[in-house]
């Protein structure tokens, strides 16, 4: 069942949100050559820890997964598109990674992933992620009032086909509240004027997920959360926690 937020529970999803911003922010300024992924781990978890703040992703576990989730972020790297599992990996010069991280606080939720390139970047890597947050974007300004969520869907969606990408097929937003995954799914691919209207108080996690190869495909990994792309080549992961207003959409977890 969807739940449609008021403006003061809309305020406090603002301020976990900002938490969750804090906390991505503080990730990337972390991320280097030779940093290890559960040290970005740990800058996350330092962050929610000084804000008062839980992590709606640590154990969780959704009925897909083996094992609880072990970690406050998930970080991917390279070909795995979304759910990395932070290790031991150390970080080299080059390698994409996306980073999404979640915060609870008073009873509300966030979530927002970014991602970025460490060391010296190839500029393929650097269009993807761009073009990632150009979705993202696109997503965003068509989550309005009068609306439907076909019209987000299918704006994200047209700025990644139209780059040449493919779209993790399966998976998309999701509506966010005092859980992590709400009602309603909100799709990366659409038709226009479709789907359920969009409404003053609905909170939304928009995503999108890019594959650079421009196959729709991935397979889990023997740790059973970890997704990567069938076809081998890089992903990219952007999201934000956006609340449709009559005054437009607001983007709960900025940067």
């Amino acid at each position: 069942m969807m739940e449609l937020k008021t403006d003061a529970s809309i305020d406090a999803m603002y301020a976990v949100g900002q938490v969750v911003g804090r906390a991505l922010t503080a990730v990337r300024q972390a991320a280097d050559v030779g940093v290890s992924l559960l040290e970005l781990d740990e800058v996350a978890r330092e962050v929610l820890r000084e804000a008062g703040a839980s992590s709606p992703f640590l154990g969780y576990r959704p009925a897909f997964a083996p094992v609880p989730f072990p970690a406050v972020v998930c970080a991917s790297v390279n070909d795995a598109i979304v759910h990395g599992v932070p290790t031991a990996y150390r970080l080299r010069d080059g390698d994409l990674v996306s980073i999404d991280c979640g915060a609870e606080l008073d009873g509300w939720v966030g979530d927002s992933a970014i991602s970025f390139v460490v060391g010296r970047p190839d500029p393929a890597d650097l269009l993807l992620v761009e073009t990632a947050e150009r979705a993202l974007a696109a997503g965003i300004g068509a989550a309005v009032v009068g609306n439907r969520i076909g019209d987000i869907a299918h704006a994200v969606g047209r700025v990644c086909r139209d780059a040449g990408y493919g779209i993790m097929s399966g998976f998309g937003g999701h509506g966010i509240g005092r859980r992590m995954h709400e009602d309603p799914e909100v799709p990366n691919e659409g038709r226009p004027g479709r789907g359920l209207p969009l409404r003053h108080g609905m909170v939304l996690a928009i995503e999108p997920m890019l594959i650079a190869g421009g196959t729709d495909g991935y397979f889990s990994a023997p740790d059973g959360w970890t997704l990567r792309t069938t076809d081998g080549s890089r992903a990219a992961h952007a999201e934000h926690t956006v609340a449709i207003t009559e005054r437009g959409p607001r983007v709960l977890t900025a940067r």
